[in-house]
């Protein structure tokens, strides 16, 4: 059981910043779409997911963010570490970007300059998720408490109140018997969608929630290649190598619940609807 959650909130969040900038809202937008305000308190959307995560019972979050993310430090501490915010101790990890980058390295990548900035978590097991998802006190608690020293969060893809258009845009799963991934299909095009549909007779979708072993997965994210298309090192394609290359199985736990979801500017009255703030 662990008590620790690394949340990561260094993307480029470059659809957000576009759509926004369609709608006209820019306004709207601040640095990071984890810290944009919902409902008519306006009370930033991580706020929303850090209450569930007090609720499943951690103690400690380390908030993965980019150099100059002030925002964060205005809301949820000054200090890199031992900020008290609700019952939870937050810490800072930085996600600096290689010299000839133009945006973040994607999530192993992410991941891994967490891991070396605080190498106690590299010998520790964590639950890591993303900031732009409302994961529920279920989900998160489901997770902590799981006894596998790796583990996925599963989301059934008839809960999930997304068109298959978006379903596709995250990750599908195929499992085996005993429930342990098999393979992790990242931005699956329709053929692969079938085939997984036939082999599964369902779709489990992953959104992004993990237990890790630190121990186990940062041999994974020491090597993992940078995607020849989308040009970013992939929690994916990390969790891909722990399995097949390092033979660390990763137990796949299943749940039938939607996940608020924060990409493009559409999605800020969908989520203030679910979460039940009106304007």
């Amino acid at each position: 059981m662990t008590e620790t959650l690394i949340i990561l909130a260094a993307g480029a969040s470059s659809r957000m910043k576009k759509t926004l900038a369609q709608a006209q809202k820019s306004d709207l937008m601040p640095t990071n779409k984890a810290l944009i305000p919902l409902g008519t308190a306006k009370i930033p959307a991580l706020d929303f997911l850090l209450n569930n995560v007090v609720k499943a019972g951690f103690k400690d979050v380390v908030l993965v963010v980019s150099r100059g993310s002030e925002e964060f430090k205005e809301r949820y501490g000054q200090r890199e570490h031992g900020n008290l915010y609700r019952g939870l101790r937050i810490a800072y990890a930085y996600q600096y970007l290689p010299n000839d980058a133009l945006k973040p390295m994607g999530t192993a990548d992410a991941l891994l300059q967490a891991l070396q900035q605080y190498p106690k978590l590299s010998s520790a097991s964590f639950v890591l998720c993303n900031a732009d998802n409302l994961y529920s006190i279920k989900a998160l608690t489901l997770l902590r408490q799981c006894d596998a020293p790796n583990a996925l969060m599963s989301y059934d893809r008839d809960a999930l109140k997304f068109p298959i258009t978006k379903i596709r845009a995250f990750a599908l799963l195929v499992v085996n018997e005993n429930k342990e991934l098999l393979q992790l299909e990242e931005k699956p095009n329709e053929e692969m969608t079938g085939w997984i549909q036939e082999r599964m007779n369902r779709l489990l979708v992953s959104m992004n929630l993990w237990k890790f072993n630190g121990s186990d997965i940062i041999r994974a994210l020491r090597v993992c290649p940078i995607h020849p298309i989308r040009q970013e090192k992939e929690l994916p394609m990390a969790a891909q190598i722990l399995v097949k290359d390092l033979s660390c199985p990763i137990q796949v736990l299943e749940i039938a619940e939607h996940v608020p979801d924060l990409t493009a500017a559409s999605d800020i009255a969908l989520v203030e609807k679910q979460l039940g703030l009106h304007h």
